[in-house]
């Protein structure tokens, strides 16, 4: 059972959440907040798996309150939820570790895997967004780092190939494609990446392939 808390100041997206997640065998949603302040007090008494975060509400809003619950010992999962498309809150926090990124009118099939890969620990993007939010990460590189050399070192030669490609916003299947591998042996490429450099989404690859001069 996957146990969710749903965060928003609308109880009428609140409402709809419930709803479309509420039915689910393997889905139970714990609790509700209104603001980022409630929301912290809720997740620190129920201590859910997944929690579905509002980016912009009013006081504390969903930036602010996901990177101080990333700073707890054994955090829950977060998946951003947003009306925007290409939010620079949302790519803030991906980049804080939040694991995934929704557009509130995601058709709720979408939704209801995206809750369950998240749970899995598979970071989630929209697709219709995620070239957007990697795009922006990638842009405006300076000089190389040499930190991030020296991380993007630790990968082998076909695993940089595949990170590069991820930086660029290729799907598993355009990567498959452009390398001719299986869309099993990219994901299995994508895995151990994430494992390597430490990051947990591909907003978080970018950054590293873009610092390290790759691009």
């Amino acid at each position: 059972m996957i146990r969710l808390v749903l965060v928003d100041d609308d109880p009428m997206v609140r409402t709809g959440l419930r709803l479309i997640l509420g039915g689910e065998p393997d889905l139970e949603i714990v609790g509700e907040a209104r603001d980022g302040l409630h929301a912290m007090e809720v997740i620190r008494d129920l201590a859910p798996d997944v929690v579905l975060m509002d980016i912009r509400m009013p006081g504390q809003d969903g930036l602010t309150t996901t990177g101080l619950l990333l700073a707890r010992p054994d955090p829950p999962r977060i998946l951003v939820l947003t009306t925007f498309d290409a939010d620079d809150m949302v790519l803030s926090a991906l980049r804080l570790g939040a694991d995934g990124f929704l557009l509130k009118d995601t058709p709720p099939p979408k939704m209801i895997e995206a809750v369950r890969a998240v749970a899995r620990g598979e970071p989630v993007l929209s697709p219709s967004v995620a070239r957007q939010v990697i795009a922006a990460a990638a842009g405006g590189q300076g000089s190389p780092s040499p930190e991030a050399r020296r991380e993007i070192d630790r990968l082998t030669e076909r695993e940089r190939e595949v990170a590069t490609e991820l930086a660029r916003g290729s799907s598993n299947a355009e990567i498959a494609g452009r390398l001719h591998m299986s869309v099993a042996t990219v994901k299995a490429n994508v895995t151990r990446i994430f494992a390597k450099l430490g990051t947990d989404n591909r907003v978080q690859v970018a950054m590293k392939v873009r610092d390290a001069g790759l691009l």
